[in-house]
């Protein structure tokens, strides 16, 4: 079997999807895009394309290895993300090829279904408790929502007690038992951080994430010995080699890998392996579509240390097309009492409608995040 042709489809609300095609007529999809940068990687994969033309598309860990070290230059989110999304074309492949799922070539399957948590509110966090109880009502378990929105250095405890009060808020709508995580979402400095934190120590959320960015890793231990939550983080880094100083330095209870960005299955199985070994657990990041979620299940299914599953299902990014709307099987994703099963089709499972895939990548999008400002006129992350 040989590879043919890649073909990149950017499609709203703000995804890219891959198709490679075989000689034998097997086709393979992929999820490969950074958001906000999804041309960008999208021009990185047909570069790849150069060292994947005429190869054995099951030779998957081989054609890792060309991808990663043939091009010298390596690491960082759009090599890796381009990458991620042909090694899930691949795998996806392989499985059809030989009419089995994924997680069967990586093992077989440890669970047969994760915990899925869903998002509410938006950029801005409001309105959230009316959410959070809607998501409990639809059979989720757990919740996130964004911590804060702009914060320096130093700042007011206004923005401090009102941060408090959504949480709070979130807290009372749903009860004790639902599971609460906060998304700092690197916007918070090291200062307000450990601020913050303590001030949230007595609502029991089941993570904090990205309490600050993951450049400044050397503070997680001291934010860690503050208690307020395990802390979570994981989503701005690429490989196993970034994640090696995440274990070896400790501080992080729960690694958030996003097999989208780190190199795909092949990586970020190898990235829970490491977990594993420092007793971390896994809960991968997937706000994106069905492609990468199907990915995500695959590993998933196979890793011990995953215990909840990101989905994008009616998050805010989802305007014009939400998660079900490019497959034909919607029931692939099978969610029930706050669980999402293994879905056991061959390869990925997934069968993606490409008709309307192609109708819709016509239209595009230039998805860009918002660029958010202090009040003294400063760029403020966002």
């Amino acid at each position: 079997m040989k590879i043919v042709k890649l073909t990149t489809f950017i499609v709203p609300p703000r995804w890219c999807f891959l198709k490679i095609e075989t000689d034998e007529g097997i086709v393979g999809w992929g999820e490969p895009v950074v958001e906000g940068r999804a041309h960008t990687v999208a021009a990185a994969v047909e570069e790849l394309s150069d060292y994947l033309v005429g190869r054995d598309p099951r030779n998957v860990q081989d054609l890792w290895n060309v991808m990663y070290r043939a091009g010298f230059y390596r690491g960082g989110p759009v090599m890796m993300s381009a990458i991620a999304g042909v090694d899930q074309a691949l795998w996806d492949i392989k499985g059809k090829a030989l009419g089995v799922p994924v997680h069967e070539l990586l093992g077989g399957k440890v669970r047969d279904r994760i915990r899925v948590y869903s998002w509410i509110g938006g950029d801005r966090p409001a309105d959230t408790a009316a959410q959070a109880q809607a998501a409990v009502a639809r059979g989720f378990t757990a919740v996130k929502m964004n911590g804060t929105e702009e914060m320096q250095y130093i700042d007011s405890h206004a923005k401090v007690e009102q941060a408090v009060a959504n949480v709070a808020m979130i807290r009372e709508s749903v009860g004790k038992h639902i599971g609460i995580g906060v998304d700092f979402h690197g916007r918070v400095h090291k200062p307000m951080a450990k601020v913050l934190m303590r001030e949230l120590r007595d609502f029991n959320l089941m993570f904090i994430e990205e309490p600050v960015l993951s450049e400044h890793l050397e503070v997680i231990p001291e934010l860690a010995a503050l208690g307020a939550a395990p802390i979570a983080l994981g989503e701005r880094l690429y490989s196993r080699w970034d994640f090696k100083r995440v274990f070896a330095q400790g501080g992080v209870d729960i690694i958030q890998p996003d097999p989208s960005h780190a190199g795909g299955i092949t990586e970020t199985c190898k990235i829970a392996a490491m977990a594993e070994a420092y007793d971390v657990a896994v809960a991968l990041h997937c706000p994106l579509g069905p492609i990468a979620l199907a990915a995500n299940l695959q590993i998933d299914a196979v890793c011990y240390n995953a215990f909840i599953q990101e989905q994008s299902l009616g998050i805010h990014y989802n305007q014009g097309n939400d998660l079900l709307d490019y497959v034909h099987n919607r029931d692939a994703f099978d969610y029930q009492d706050g669980y999402v099963a293994m879905p056991g089709g061959p390869g990925l499972g997934i069968e993606v409608n490409e008709a309307y895939v192609a109708e819709r990548a016509k239209e595009g999008h230039r998805w860009r995040n918002p660029v958010w400002r202090h009040a003294d006129g400063s760029v403020a992350e966002w």
